[in-house]
């Protein structure tokens, strides 16, 4: 029935780990020479990369490609299996992908040809080729429509179900696809309007505190794009592989609207020491940002209840025993769950960088990446492995390759990551080592990080060896020749809400004003000012 669908996901996962594996591959050479082994002299003296080409190519590939990738794959496969119906317009879904791997294609060239090494978040007035920018503007726009398409598809199944409450996953997709839309208008504007221009030459300069502004606009809702669908397989399908129920789907749906919400009007939070940007609004977002501390606790309630539930169902006692009930041998909910563990340190570390007082002490120090190996390298990729583990058979039709190896691999990104973050987060709080940094070849590195240094590079080495089990697995399921004797489905956990959710909760007109709302209050003042005192005088450069 899926068959086309089927396919579109396939090959979107296909990218998608392709990406990860090659950006992958770059962060065990940064940690070692974080230790003072620098491979990079000897790839740079036979043309591959150099240390900042490297980092360029892990952060692009691993936080927007991998991420992009995955998504629209899991959710084409799960939106119509939630709906029971097929794609209202398939080909759109498939000119989507086309259109994706063609911006990868363009942006990647120049970023292995070292003609666009300005990091991930491509700063100006660092400045790269224009095919860059032309490639990542392709993503979005492929991304864009394979949101029309689930759209359509949405559209048709409320005119063949009027009245009926949309089944949560798919609801949820249809949330977090609109709120990436909303989002990446603001980097869509950066790259469009002043950052081409510039780059061809059209404009002498550019405004870099408005393009850093219009950047965020985008980039902290990013982290919600890459989180929410992992929240729709803790609400939705975890439960039911742990043998629950989800706790309340009412309290579900109410987490993904106020993410909707709230995701987009707290960029200014990673401005704080831009001197463009007034302080009156930086204490806005930030108010906004701490208010999207109430979903992320509702969610740690509702998932931690919802797995309780499995586990006492499956024989669990006490207070704690249930945990030791759950399903540690089946690999993607080991994943899961230690992805949820990893995540709870990841997100009491946003307090902090959220924090103006606080984030003066860490700002553009390792603990920032330390953070986000948390919630995008944990949280996330660490879901999205567990999620792999049932998608890809499912899929493909054939059995999981090894979930003996699964499981090491599981526990080995969970050791690995422990181990990398501890020393980035301490190396940045308690002595300012800075990111961003070729710290190998840094003549101001205190002896004194030496032990946190090497900590870090052995968790950076044990997440290269989970790496490879993970591709090893992948590779082994899809290439056997033994097909599944039962087809693996999709995991849908069943609600414990005795009652439907009410209706408001179904509903986009207040949602989508409120969203709309917070918007123009948190962001319109700011940027008519930034616009009008504009000043495009910044040139270009080009330093590696």
């Amino acid at each position: 029935m899926y068959a086309r669908e089927n396919k579109i996901a396939g090959w979107s996962l296909a990218v998608a780990m392709i990406a990860l594996f090659i950006g992958g591959s770059m962060g065990p050479l940064q940690k070692l020479n974080y230790a003072g082994v620098n491979l990079y002299d000897t790839l740079n003296d036979i043309g591959l990369a150099s240390y900042y080409q490297g980092l360029t190519l892990h952060a692009v590939l691993n936080a927007l490609v991998w991420t992009t990738f995955f998504i629209v794959g899991f959710f084409t496969f799960a939106l119509v299996r939630s709906l029971n119906m097929p794609l209202k317009m398939p080909w759109l879904n498939v000119a989507a992908l086309i259109v994706m791997v063609i911006g990868l294609i363009m942006a990647a060239i120049p970023i292995l040809l070292n003609l666009a090494t300005v990091l991930f978040t491509f700063y100006p007035p660092l400045q790269a080729n224009t095919f860059f920018y032309l490639g990542l503007t392709l993503v979005v726009i492929g991304s864009w429509m394979h949101g029309y398409g689930y759209y359509l598809t949405y559209w048709e199944w409320r005119k063949q179900n009027k009245g009926t409450r949309t089944p949560f996953i798919a609801l949820a997709i249809i949330i977090t696809m609109v709120m990436w839309q909303i989002a990446t208008l603001g980097v869509a504007i950066e790259i469009i309007f002043l950052i081409i221009p510039w780059s061809l030459g059209w404009v002498e300069g550019t405004d870099p505190t408005l393009a850093r502004t219009f950047f965020w606009f985008f980039g902290h809702p990013l982290v919600y794009f890459w989180l929410l669908p992992a929240y729709v397989s803790w609400y939705a399908m975890l439960p039911k592989q742990a043998g629950g129920k989800l706790f309340s789907e009412g309290l579900a749906r109410l987490v993904f609207w106020l993410f909707l919400a709230l995701s987009v009007p707290v960029g200014l939070h990673h401005q704080y020491l831009d001197p463009g940007v007034p302080a009156g609004w930086k204490a806005v977002h930030a108010m906004i940002t701490f208010a999207l501390f109430f979903p992320s606790m509702v969610t740690a309630f509702t998932v931690v209840a919802s797995l309780e539930v499995g586990g006492r169902a499956r024989g669990g006692t006490g207070l704690l025993g249930w945990i030791r009930a759950l399903p540690w041998g089946d690999p993607s909910v080991t994943a899961q769950l230690l992805a949820m563990i990893l995540f709870v340190f990841g997100g009491i570390g946003g307090l902090t960088n959220a924090s103006y007082n606080l984030n003066l002490v860490i700002h553009n120090t390792s603990w920032v990446p330390g953070h986000f190996h948390l919630t995008v390298g944990s949280a996330v990729t660490l879901t999205f492995m567990g999620i792999a583990y049932w998608l890809v058979p499912a899929i493909s039709g054939k059995n999981l390759w090894s979930r003996k190896v699964a499981l090491w691999q599981g526990w080995t990104w969970f050791v690995g990551m422990i181990l990398m973050s501890n020393g980035l987060h301490i190396l940045g709080l308690n002595f300012s080592m800075p990111r961003r940094t070729m710290i190998g070849a840094a003549p101001y590195a205190d002896p004194a990080w030496n032990p946190l240094l090497f900590e870090a590079m052995i968790g950076g080495l044990i997440l290269g060896v989970s790496g490879l089990l993970f591709y090893a697995n992948m590779l082994g399921t899809v290439l056997s020749r033994k097909k599944a004797e039962t087809p693996v489905e999709m995991p849908v956990a069943e609600s414990m809400d005795a009652t439907p959710a009410p209706a408001w909760l179904d509903s986009w007109k207040p949602w989508m004003a409120l969203t709309i709302v917070l918007i123009l209050i948190a962001y319109g003042p700011i940027l008519v000012d930034l616009i009008s005192s504009a000043q495009f005088t910044s040139p270009g450069f080009t330093p590696w």
